[in-house]
């Protein structure tokens, strides 16, 4: 094997990679594991001898290609036009700046804070690991920068979006107007409305971060794993942001602001 022969492997794997990334926005992940696991039923029922399996699924296998193409073709045709559009790069290499999500968090908690005193409904969905494609498409594509304006626009209540969800996705506004599913919880209060309940019933089906602003009330909660905390001061939703979304980033830059605070304090002494 030569060097070349590696960068070559290396190459296929991560593209390998990168197109599983891009299927977890869509119901087609739950297609391409069913593939992938007749395939290996195949490849076991071969192993075995197993030959009226093997005939059966390497024919069903065989007409099946053309069925993914099919099945597939919204996935296929949004990587084309990607490709056309020249932002392939984009696509296969994240971004993941921690500074760009801290400058939504500040944005949102000013923009809540103000709502919550004007008493303006608002559903804003902290996408994690789990992709939200299907959700994002029920919607309408904004992808700008955040701002507490940007924000406070969405949600105002003549604006055709303010009744929808918008989805926050590395840091910027991804999408407005979203359809969220409701929670089927019989526990939660009666007095919750819908965007608490889609809030929660969102947080149920994905590893979201969700905040709602109560439009009777103005209180601001947040929704993780299926569980509502309610009427939350701005100053511990950015508590909860941080926590949640910056996570290791943000201990580590803890960590460093108090490495340089004794590190000052140490240097202060010695001059003395």
């Amino acid at each position: 094997m030569t060097p070349i022969d590696v960068v070559d492997i290396l190459v296929v794997a991560y593209i390998i990679y990168r197109v599983m990334k891009l299927l977890k926005d869509t119901s087609a992940a739950r297609l391409a594991k069913g593939i992938l696991i007749l395939v290996l039923i195949m490849l076991f029922a071969s192993f075995l001898h197993l030959t009226m399996i093997s005939w059966l699924l390497r024919n069903a296998l065989s007409v099946g290609v053309f069925a993914v193409v099919v099945i597939f073709q919204p996935e296929l045709r949004r990587l084309l036009e990607q490709i056309g559009k020249g932002n392939l790069s984009r696509m296969l290499i994240p971004d993941t700046d921690p500074d760009v999500v801290e400058s939504m968090i500040v944005a949102t908690v000013s923009a809540c804070a103000d709502m919550s005193r004007t008493k303006t409904g608002a559903l804003i969905v902290f996408e994690r690991k789990e992709r939200l494609g299907e959700i994002i498409a029920t919607g309408t594509r904004v992808d700008a920068a955040p701002s507490a304006e940007l924000i406070k626009n969405i949600f105002f209540k003549n604006s055709p979006l303010h009744d929808g969800a918008m989805i926050v996705r590395a840091g910027r506004v991804c999408a407005a107007g979203c359809v969220l599913p409701l929670s089927g919880n019989q526990g939660l209060s009666r007095d919750l409305g819908t965007r608490h309940r889609a809030a929660v019933g969102m947080s149920e089906t994905a590893d979201s971060v969700l905040v709602v602003v109560s439009e009777e009330t103005g209180a601001i909660s947040v929704a993780i794993g299926g569980m509502l905390k309610r009427h939350l001061s701005p100053e511990i939703l950015q508590k909860m942001l941080e926590s949640e979304l910056l996570g290791d980033e943000l201990r580590s830059k803890n960590d460093k602001s108090r490495i340089a605070a004794i590190r000052d304090k140490w240097k202060g002494g010695a001059g003395k």
